[in-house]
């Protein structure tokens, strides 16, 4: 009886553990005002494989997984706008990457650069960013079979991703969103983000409905 109920508190304590973070600042409405365009950057990760490859190798696969979360939000908020319109819009991902590329800005030095500077080069209000902490390569799609035993031997987690929007005119941190990466989040890149935004969604910032909600609060 005793272990029954240390494993439900364990796993209840996990759940919480990996439940969504959200943060958004009190001055969003105030900075955001005249925000329409949005420019989404490839992820910072980190990844941390338990097999043998070169520095070189271990690089050229995290600017990989970067770029494979940087696609995929493209990709969500394009089909929702196809079912909703927001009141922004986003520059197209091949646009980004060629006018960073033509300021001498790579994957390598793109932490260098602050969201002001970044903002101001791509001529957008504001930038959407983030971090991404992996032990799998998750744009080539991990298992999703689930058991009590795999948290136990760790092989439910696979990471940590936050997601950020940044205003462009000050470089402030007005949204943040951190989620935990398990077996039950996404078999891949584009179903991690889709699963993930839909559950942030009721709270991302520039849905029409909640800047409504507030005006009437």
């Amino acid at each position: 009886m005793y272990k029954f109920i240390f494993l439900i508190a364990f796993c209840t304590s996990l759940s919480v553990q990996g439940q969504k973070n959200i943060y958004e600042s009190t001055r969003f409405d105030e900075l955001s005002t005249s925000h329409s365009t949005l420019a989404i950057l490839p992820f910072l990760t980190n990844l941390d494989l338990k097999n043998q490859m070169s520095q070189k190798d271990l690089i050229s696969l995290e600017e990989k997984e970067g770029y494979a979360v940087q696609n995929a939000l493209e990709t969500y908020f394009s089909k929702r706008g196809k079912k909703k319109k927001l009141p922004v819009e986003f520059q197209n991902t091949k646009n980004t990457k060629a006018i960073l590329s033509q300021n001498g800005i790579t994957y390598k030095n793109i932490d260098v650069y602050t969201m002001k500077q970044l903002s101001e080069m791509l001529g957008v209000d504001g930038i959407i960013s983030g971090t991404l902490d992996l032990n799998v390569l998750l744009s080539k799609g991990v298992p999703t079979d689930f058991s009590f035993t795999d948290y136990f031997s760790g092989n439910a987690n696979y990471g940590r991703i936050g997601v950020k929007i940044s205003d462009g005119n000050t470089g402030k941190l007005l949204w943040k969103y951190e989620k935990q990466i398990n077996k039950k989040t996404g078999k891949n890149t584009t179903d991690l983000i889709e699963r993930m935004m839909k559950l942030a969604i009721r709270k991302f910032p520039y849905e029409r409905e909640r800047n409504k909600d507030r005006k009437l609060k």
